[in-house]
């Protein structure tokens, strides 16, 4: 059992180091789509991810164009404060892509367009909340994921 963690130009290394470390534990896959708002030698990545990262499966893409072409087929589910569908409705299967946008502004419009039938969110009960923390929102997706599979 293993998902396919994706996350579309990320901005914050913490987040990305402690969901490369959360896709280590899960026995995933991180896909990682350019542009990235830090380097990859970033010492907050490296901390958060700790001795582990070096034996994370990671891919690496230049674009989203890339990533979606290369993929194009493949079963996805993309989360969103804009879905309108609880994520406990994902038919979650092994091996599925689970698509993250970046930390300030989510998925692009596109991206969202493109993909409304496979839009999903994490619901929050609180008028004070816009998102949860990407790190936290990968943990939820994978773990109900796996619950389910």
């Amino acid at each position: 059992m293993a998902f396919n963690i994706v996350l579309i130009t990320p901005e914050i290394p913490n987040n990305t180091g402690n969901i490369g470390r959360l896709a280590l534990a899960s026995g995933s896959t991180l896909h990682l789509v350019k542009p990235l708002g830090f380097e990859l030698d970033d010492k907050r990545l490296k901390r958060a991810g700790l001795d582990y990262w070096k034996h994370l499966s990671l891919t690496i893409y230049e674009n989203e164009a890339d990533f979606f072409s290369l993929h194009e087929h493949k079963k996805m589910a993309f989360f969103s404060s804009h879905g309108t569908r609880p994520h406990w409705d994902i038919e979650f299967e092994d091996g599925m892509f689970l698509v993250f946008g970046k930390e300030s502004s989510g998925l692009s419009k596109p991206t969202i367009e493109m993909n409304k039938d496979r839009l999903y969110k994490i619901p929050i009960y609180s008028p004070h909340i816009r998102s949860l923390n990407l790190a936290n929102a990968v943990g939820i997706a994978v773990y109900e994921g796996l619950k389910q599979i």
